[in-house]
């Protein structure tokens, strides 16, 4: 295909036909109707756009006042998706398209836009490398008008487990699976023991006599929101998303230092990973806990202190606890999930909650980080509540929610965004951490083998 088919498009006229006098006519007063009437005045025209970058995938948002009506196509040498927007003119919030691309970005190269045909504006995005492309609708949701998602995943995705053994860090090990990639890797990959037809603690019973390695206490840092789900705003303009991440990028770094423990992030930057995924992700990297982390809000400004969730298969232990996981599971509405894409993976990932067990040990692991957080800020409720939070489902993962502090508190604001409050807030979790898995006998989950 020319350059010049993908910028302009062509004229798109054609052969005029004939039109009688009474179709004139009709026709000109449909065209006067429109010019005079507040429908015809309301055109469709974008109000803003942003773009995500990360390692797993980058997602471009645009954002306009009515749905928007696309089509897109893949053209090879060079790499680039083409997408027109149909029935909006371009206008300066598209023209800034350009200046948002990072040269970090790692499946972006460039993008620019332009006005294919009236009414149409065509947007070439310059690819570094062969992507998956995903593109969906949103409908108005919170702050948020009506949006097109281009979700931009790598087309050969990474194995979590071979990530874990294979670097340094973990940081990388829950990342690069897309939720279109993710059951083709659990299927294919020789190197992930966890198969459709058997969970990986079975497999872990069988081999444990006869493939010994140094094990791992593995725990999962769910940093809460990302992306185009900013989380709790403060007063003072902190995004709960900024804050969760740096408290677990923090507690990372300290569990990372503990002999016989790892952490893994399900986010390592700012992008959405949808509530599912998470539960995914802590699963196939088979972890021994799995802790989310939070910032709370209220509408009532003193409203203070930490607090501590689990999971509740009969209902939440208060009504602030149901409004919060309600909030909370909300995050799938404004990060922006492709629903299409996943139904079949909550199905298989939210299994069948007879998980009495791992309930029970999701409650100890609460009440020994919950008596940890005592000892560096005030307590909201001085027990450990439940309600059903979707990110607390895996049904063989002792789970937490820990909400940090109140950021709609101004005073609790400033301290999360404190370095030195961070640490301590860090520092109380790893502490609960450790006294849980001290006092608890440990599982017979085969454990990755420490590189020396």
């Amino acid at each position: 295909m020319l350059e010049e088919d993908i910028i302009g498009g062509g004229s798109g006229l054609t052969k005029p036909s004939r039109i009688n006098r009474r179709k004139l006519l009709k026709l000109a007063g449909a065209s006067l109707a429109l010019l005079v009437s507040p429908v015809g005045l309301a055109a469709s025209s974008l109000l803003a756009v942003r773009i995500w970058p990360a390692d797993e995938y980058t997602r471009i948002t645009l954002e306009g006042n009515q749905a928007l009506k696309f089509s897109h196509l893949m053209v090879k040498d060079p790499e680039r998706l083409v997408v027109d927007l149909e029935g909006i003119e371009l206008n300066s919030v598209l023209k800034t398209l350009p200046g948002k691309v990072l040269e970090s970005d790692p499946y972006i190269k460039g993008i620019r836009a332009g006005q294919n045909r009236p009414g149409v504006v065509r947007v070439v995005v310059e690819l570094k490398a062969e992507i998956n492309p995903q593109l969906f609708t949103l409908s108005p949701v919170g702050n948020y008008g009506h949006r097109l998602v281009l979700d931009l995943y790598p087309t050969t995705p990474h194995d979590p487990l071979l990530a874990l053994i294979q670097k340094s860090s973990p940081m990388e090990a829950a990342a690069g699976e897309s939720s279109t990639s993710s059951d083709q890797t659990a299927a294919s990959s020789s190197s992930t023991p966890e198969t459709n037809s058997q969970p990986p603690r079975n497999q872990a019973r069988e081999r444990k006599n006869t493939d010994p390695v140094n094990r791992l206490f593995t725990v999962v840092l769910d940093p809460g929101h990302g992306g185009e789900d900013p989380g709790a705003i403060g007063r003072g303009g902190s995004y709960e998303k900024n804050v969760t991440l740096s408290i677990a990028q923090r507690l990372k770094r300290k569990i990372d230092a503990t002999p016989n423990m790892r952490a893994v992030l399900t986010r390592d930057g700012d992008y959405f990973v949808p509530l599912a995924q998470r539960v995914t992700r802590a699963r196939r990297v088979q972890a021994d806990l799995f802790v989310s982390i939070h910032a709370d809000a209220f509408v009532r400004p003193e409203a203070h202190g930490s607090s501590v969730f689990v999971l509740s298969e009969r209902g939440a232990s208060s009504t602030a606890a149901s409004w919060l996981a309600k909030k909370e599971n909300d995050a799938d509405m404004v990060g922006g999930v492709n629903l299409a894409r996943q139904e079949g993976h909550l199905a298989r990932t939210l299994l069948d909650l007879s998980q009495a067990a791992t309930i029970n040990d999701s409650l100890k692991l609460g009440r020994a980080v919950l008596a940890e957080l005592g000892d560096i800020n005030r307590l909201h409720k001085p027990e450990v509540e439940q309600a059903g939070f979707a990110v607390l489902k895996a049904p063989d993962i002792p789970s937490i929610l820990v909400e940090t502090a109140f950021i709609s508190n101004p005073a609790e604001e400033r301290k999360l965004n404190d370095n030195a409050y961070q640490e301590k807030m860090a520092d109380a979790i790893l502490r609960g951490i450790k006294r849980y898995a001290e006092s608890t006998t440990p599982t017979q989950r085969t454990r990755v083998a420490q590189l020396n």
